[in-house]
């Protein structure tokens, strides 16, 4: 079994963070040097497939939750805290409805238990379509992706994870691929009855659909001790566009 790659900040009690689909560790780094100041030892992961971690043409929830659960046992973490953003907050949630005695506290952030229909094929698509024996930099990267995705922070998020595989030829750290082909499992649901009793926190951006009024039924069905609060002015990455409440949310929850 390869161990996931990540970035450890601070020390005391563990918290691991888990990001999004086609995210990486690097994402979380301002908070996760916040955290640290509070006096966690942060965990920034790179989920297999995404970041430095490693590629795999096998790619579930199930098996990423064994990758985060080796990762625990690998360095001796006990009961661990959680922050699954997006595709990380299903890896979170089912891992703590698993095997409950390794969670501490779990804290899901804007994506509910319910299934989600296939909705990135217009991202993956723009992805796709960047030859990189003609692309030589960032900006050219930039303007090609522009012709599908007309949000600019979403095609920053996205660029992030370019790198120089040789002196000079970019890449996506992403493993496109198989993730390309994963969007299907990606939206699966929480398999039903299964529970976590521990401290629970969603929060949903204002802006965003993810988390609508209606899903706070199936959520107490599965976290009976959830509750549910909303990041101001802030979509999908609420983490990123109100880093503010999301630190003051999220760290007051942690220290409870």
């Amino acid at each position: 079994m390869q161990l996931l790659k990540s970035k450890i900040l601070g020390s005391g009690e563990p918290l691991l963070i888990l990001h999004g689909f086609l995210g990486m560790s690097d994402n979380w780094k301002t908070l996760g040097n916040k955290y640290a100041d509070e006096g966690f030892e942060v965990h920034l992961l790179d989920l297999r497939n995404h970041g430095k971690s490693f590629h795999s043409n096998e790619f579930s929830y199930e098996l990423m939750v064994e990758d985060v659960l080796t990762y625990i046992s690998e360095k001796k973490l006990g009961k661990a805290n959680l922050i699954g953003h997006s595709m990380g907050g299903k890896v979170a949630m089912l891992l703590a409805v698993t095997n409950p005695s390794s969670v501490e506290r779990l804290l899901i952030a804007d994506i509910a238990p319910k299934y989600y229909p296939p909705h990135h094929q217009t991202i993956i698509n723009g992805l796709q379509a960047l030859d990189f024996s003609s692309i030589s930099s960032r900006s050219d990267a930039d303007e090609e992706l522009s012709k599908y995705i007309s949000d600019w922070g979403t095609r920053q998020f996205l660029l992030k994870n370019l790198y120089w595989k040789d002196k000079e030829t970019l890449a996506f750290r992403f493993n496109l691929p198989v993730l390309s082909e994963a969007q299907d499992e990606i939206g699966e649901a929480l398999p039903s009855q299964k529970t976590f009793p521990g401290k629970t926190l969603f929060l949903r951006g204002s802006k965003s659909e993810y988390i609508s009024p209606n899903d706070t039924e199936i959520i107490k069905t599965h976290f009976p001790q959830a509750t549910v609060e909303t990041i101001d002015n802030a979509g999908h990455w609420l983490h990123a566009e109100n880093p503010e409440q999301f630190f003051e949310k999220s760290s007051s929850f942690l220290k409870q």
